[in-house]
């Protein structure tokens, strides 16, 4: 197994916004390779207290040897949509600190040769984040009818050449199963033509299944909503997005509750279309520390070239 090496996004800019003080509970959301938590640490001991998440049984490993001097940090293999449940297990009532997310999938991740996130390794179709989930993308592509297909494809991927590769996979496992990514790439590149392009043809369709595989967009749209909730005044909330999709999520619930708000939020028809739905009239519940996102720095972009997609948007509680 491939050693886990996972390089943390704008490390200091996501933690510098969560303004860490000594003695206040803070959330590592995704742990990682535990970038955000060591910092995170060094900034809070000897009396703050870090909870990191981690549904990726690899992550959590490689994280519990980098952070095995601290004793003031709670690591959990579990997923973040799980946060308000440990807490309220545990009797953590409130988050004084901050919480940070970095929703993007790791290096170890997107370069495994046996999980079949690259389109670059030959391996089965599988894309899990959490190894014990059942569902995988051997399930998406041999599964979905051709409208399903399209839609994920179109929306998570904004895939130009929808239509065209939906149907060529619905042709093409009438015949035989798809089993492995490399399967996968040869039916991209015989549905769509060849244009001149800097990123490879079956790029998006590889985004999309994993998005839908592990439920990524709902995922965030929810867990942001429960865990405004459990914040203290003035905590903070930092977010790593790595593409439009997910930016656009952060984004409109940061604006929508940095307004007055009525009731509660509802995502309706794909994800990217939001009502709000009206009950009672409320206070702004935050306040936008950074009105536009920041961006990885030059340096970083050359030292690594996924971070230059990256956006952090910082928010801090407020009327509570």
């Amino acid at each position: 197994m491939q050693e886990f090496k996972h390089y943390p996004v704008m490390l200091n800019e996501a933690v510098d916004a969560l303004n860490c003080q000594n003695g206040k509970l803070y959330i590592d959301a995704t742990l990682g390779g535990g970038g955000y938590s060591e910092l995170i640490l060094k900034r809070i001991s000897p009396d703050g207290r870090l909870i990191s998440f981690d549904v990726d049984i690899d992550a959590i490993n490689a994280a519990s040897k980098k952070l095995k001097d601290y004793k003031n940090v709670t690591i959990v293999n579990d997923s973040y949509t799980n946060i308000k449940k440990y807490l309220e297990k545990n009797k953590i009532s409130e988050i004084s600190g901050g919480i940070v997310f970095d929703f993007g999938a790791s290096t170890p991740q997107l370069t495994s040769d046996t999980r079949g996130f690259s389109f670059l390794k030959n391996s089965k179709l599988d894309m899990r984040f959490n190894q014990n989930a059942e569902f995988s993308a051997y399930d998406v592509v041999n599964d979905y009818n051709e409208a399903e297909l399209v839609r994920i494809f179109s929306e998570y991927g904004e895939e130009r050449f929808s239509k065209r590769i939906a149907k060529k996979i619905v042709e093409k496992r009438k015949i035989t199963k798809i089993v492995t990514t490399q399967d996968l790439v040869d039916i991209v590149f015989e549905a769509t033509p060849r244009i001149k392009s800097k990123i490879h043809p079956a790029t998006r369709i590889f985004q999309a299944i994993r998005i839908e595989v592990n439920h990524e967009l709902d995922n965030i749209k929810n867990t942001l909503n429960e865990v405004l909730t459990l914040l203290s005044n003035d905590a903070i909330l930092s977010v790593v997005t790595f593409h439009s999709l997910e930016d656009r999520i952060v984004k409109n619930i940061f604006k929508f509750y940095s307004k007055e708000w009525v009731g509660e939020i509802e995502q309706e028809g794909h994800a990217n279309s939001y009502q709000y739905m009206a009950s009672d009239y409320n206070p702004p519940l935050l306040e936008l520390v950074n009105k536009k996102p920041i961006i990885a720095s030059e340096d970083e972009v050359k030292v690594n070239p996924p971070s230059r997609s990256a956006k952090l948007r910082v928010a801090r509680r407020i009327n509570k």
